[in-house]
């Protein structure tokens, strides 16, 4: 049976463990953890927890495992080699969690209207014929990384909106650069990224923008919090500690990126804290405004979107890339955060 708590009371337990912390008695004797990450701005919220020291006060010992793509993180969480991951629902991640191999434990990357966040982009040859909308996508090519991906579900999520369900041509392309390479190129039409991905190419003259994901999808729980199925049972401290260290986190990544509302220096010290991980192979001039650009709303207190986690499954079955008879409570322990 899973257990929804309120907002009040999901509050109360964070809280409940932060102060524990503060009073130098952490629940845990600085218990390891390995946290799967990937060096991306979306992934600010665990390495503001690691440099703030929240993870140190909520008993964990970090150790940071770095991967190039979502997919083998929930593997090496599902084989218990990594603790916690954030990652985008995918058919992969629901097959694991079907097989009772993991758990989505909280909420991570949102859209959000009014923030800028995934943008729709179309190829300069496509937009020069005529694509120069989301409207205008029947019949066009779409690149994807593989079938049953994040890019697959929001592209058929804005076919849908359009009235044309079905009538887009996908490209599995396996790769972010191959899909690049293929847009620039003018092999596919269109294209949909995380901004700061989109405003470079844009910025450059190489591709067009031509909608906004949010304005299909305003409430997109875009990623989430994952562990494996034994520690959501079996160890809930330590995955209640995780996820109150990363809000914190992900309140000072929001309140000095989204919200601005702590100041310039604040701001310029946040982009400085994340650069220790993101574009590190560029000078911090260079890689700031990246970094700026690919800032969206991480959902506060971990909550969950229920209704886009069910949308997307719902999503995933109706498209036979998942079991149909998956149950939204194999994939999500909801017992952990609230649901919004």
């Amino acid at each position: 049976m899973s257990i929804t708590l309120s907002r009040r009371q999901a509050l109360g337990a964070m809280a409940a463990v932060a102060a524990v912390g503060t009073l130098g008695a952490p629940a845990f004797a600085r218990e390891k953890v390995k946290v799967g990450a990937l060096r991306f701005t979306s992934h600010a919220p665990s390495f503001v927890a690691f440099e703030r020291g929240y993870f140190a006060e909520a008993g964990l010992d970090v150790e940071f495992e770095f991967f190039q793509a979502a997919q083998p993180m929930a593997v090496a969480i599902a084989a218990g080699d990594v603790d916690f991951g954030v990652t985008a629902i995918t058919g992969g991640l629901i097959s694991l969690a079907e097989k009772g191999a993991v758990k989505v434990v909280g909420g991570a990357l949102q859209e959000e209207a009014g923030i800028d966040g995934q943008m729709i982009l179309a190829s300069n040859a496509a937009h020069d014929a005529g694509l120069t909308s989301p409207a205008a996508l029947k019949g066009k090519t779409f690149g994807i990384s593989t079938a049953g991906s994040s890019f697959h579900y929001m592209a058929s999520k804005i076919a849908a909106a359009e009235g044309f369900p079905g009538e887009i041509g996908f490209r599995p392309l396996q790769k972010v650069s191959a899909i690049i390479g293929a847009l620039k190129s003018g092999q596919i039409d269109a294209w949909a990224i995380v901004p700061h991905i989109a405003k470079a190419l844009t910025a450059a003259g190489a591709v067009q923008t031509i909608g906004r994901v949010a304005d299909y999808l305003p409430d997109y729980q875009v990623t989430t919090i994952f562990t494996s199925a034994d520690n959501a049972a079996e160890e809930r401290s330590k995955t209640q500690a995780f996820l109150a260290a990363f809000s914190k986190g992900a309140a000072d990544f929001n309140a000095a990126l989204i919200d601005r509302s702590t100041g310039d220096a604040a701001a310029e010290e946040m982009v400085k804290l994340i650069h220790g991980y993101v574009y590190t192979d560029r000078p911090y001039e260079k890689a700031a405004p990246s970094i700026r650009n690919g800032a969206m709303r991480i959902t506060p207190e971990a909550a969950l979107k229920m209704s886009s986690i069910t949308d997307q499954l719902d999503w995933f079955k109706a498209e036979s890339l998942v079991r149909g008879d998956i149950a939204v409570d194999q994939l999500v322990d909801a017992s952990y955060v609230a649901s919004i």
